[in-house]
């Protein structure tokens, strides 16, 4: 019995690891996930590289998430001559909702969906445990802000 419970432990501590190593932290370059994009065309997030990006996970029914989406418009319309990609990627379970949402934002920046809500391969791969939840990364894909601020993000636009 006693020998059972340490295996159990030992299986629970590495469990544990290989979920944090899962996880994209500073440093890290853009990950090879391919998802899909509101035409159905299948994107390669790593596509991107050779632009400063900000990932930007949502979903429909986030509040706090559409109140964003009018910051990253914004954003987006002024930076976007200066080699600026923003890529929103939605957790939405329900397609029509999160193009009713894009409609409706007026979001004009590549949106993709991973559908399987927080269980989707790029939210684990990402680590994302709540919404919005936003990655900067610079233009050679390496990760240097999780949830940057917009000053920061900025300043890594401006950068040459």
């Amino acid at each position: 019995m006693f020998k059972i419970r340490n295996i159990g432990a030992i299986l629970l501590v590495f469990f544990s690891i290989s979920l944090v190593n899962a996880q994209i932290k500073i440093g890290d370059v853009l990950p090879n996930i391919t998802l899909q994009d509101t035409k159905n065309n299948a994107v390669k997030l790593n596509s991107f590289k050779g632009k400063t990006v900000l990932v930007d996970f949502w979903a429909s029914w986030c509040g706090p998430c559409r109140l964003a989406n009018r910051k990253l418009v914004k954003m987006h319309d002024k930076y976007k001559a200066k080699n600026f990609e923003i890529v929103g990627i939605s957790i939405d379970t329900d397609k029509s909702k999160w193009i009713k949402a894009i409609e409706k934002d007026k979001i004009q920046y590549v949106q993709l969906i991973d559908p399987k809500g927080f269980d989707a391969k790029s939210a684990v791969t990402f680590g994302v445990e709540a919404l919005p939840a936003t990655f900067l990364f610079d233009a050679t894909g390496k990760l240097i802000a999780i949830n940057p601020t917009e000053s920061q993000i900025i300043t890594q636009i401006n950068k040459k």
